[in-house]
């Protein structure tokens, strides 16, 4: 009867052990889904993060390229006023410039 109750011991420690053994490994899964899934949504955020970005370099680097080419633009415009400017000048003192020039190259020094 001892034997009996000893072997009967021995199985409940058996069955113990090996509930355990699954509950266990049942943690360790749910543990290793939880991680995968999180490392699939940190994935997932990071993806989502680098298309932002890659976004707003594409729209900064469209903004700039406008930018550049509205400064030609401008810088075209500009220079065509001071040539202009510069013309219409050379236009207005060109006779003053002409008679100096006779002045001095004609007048007699002693």
């Amino acid at each position: 009867m001892a034997s009996n109750r000893a072997q009967g011991g021995i199985q409940q420690l058996l069955a113990a052990e090996q509930e355990a053994q699954h509950i266990v490994n049942a943690a360790r899964s749910a543990k290793m889904a939880r991680l995968k899934q999180a490392k699939e949504e940190a994935e997932k955020e990071i993806a989502e993060y680098r298309a932002q970005m890659e976004l707003e370099f594409q729209r900064k680097v469209a903004e700039s390229s406008g930018d550049s080419g509205a400064n030609v633009k401008r810088l075209e415009q500009e220079t065509e006023a001071k040539i202009h400017h510069l013309k219409t000048e050379a236009a207005r003192i060109s006779q003053d410039v002409v008679n100096m020039l006779l002045k001095h190259v004609t007048s007699v020094k002693n």
